[in-house]
């Protein structure tokens, strides 16, 4: 085999791996298993909001991943004591107020904690603003206690406080859920 024959045989193969490698990295996080929905006992579900409660029965999914940076969408979230958001931030341990810009993020992107107390730059209706990340909105577990009795996260969420929305211009009859871009700031 001559030497030339070699070389394009090793830059097909390169090509070859290339190519499947960014499939891979092209294909959507699938889902990593289910929880099944158990119903909040009374006063056990803080619906502040727009949260939703499991549902008896229900089938959730679950997912250890998230699709690449880029797309998500936003979400109302309380980080006070008492709110929504349950107990302190992951990251820090504390309770964040719904003035301040913060935000969790779902498991994959939140990464075992590397994003914690990161920021992030978040685009949704013609508006730009950057917020830190505090805490984790968790897509594998859900429908208990410790999570308030909301299902879990879906894998594409940025759950953001109150001035989050605010900065992007959001007038408050429109808070709940906004298709939004992000990235590292």
């Amino acid at each position: 085999m001559s030497k030339n024959s070699c070389i394009l045989i090793l830059l097909a193969l390169l090509i070859v791996i290339t190519s499947r490698l960014e499939i891979v990295g092209a294909q959507t996080c699938r889902p990593s298993g289910k929880i099944k929905g158990k119903k909040a006992p009374p006063g056990e579900c803080n619906q502040e909001n727009y949260s939703d409660c499991c549902k008896q029965g229900k089938l959730y999914p679950t997912y250890t991943c998230s699709p690449p940076v880029g797309r998500a969408v936003l979400t109302l979230n309380s980080f006070e004591k008492d709110g929504d958001g349950g107990g302190p931030s992951e990251c820090d341990n504390n309770y964040h107020s719904d003035d301040t810009p913060v935000v969790a993020l779902s498991t994959g992107w939140f990464n075992h904690e590397q994003r914690c107390m990161n920021n992030i730059t978040i685009t949704g209706n013609g508006r730009t603003v950057v917020a830190m990340v505090v805490d984790e909105c968790d897509s594998t577990m859900g429908c208990d206690d410790e999570h308030d009795y909301q299902p879990p996260c879906p894998n594409n969420i940025v759950d953001a406080s109150k001035a989050v929305w605010k900065a992007l211009g959001v007038s408050e009859d429109n808070w709940g859920e906004l298709d939004i871009v992000w990235s590292d700031a």
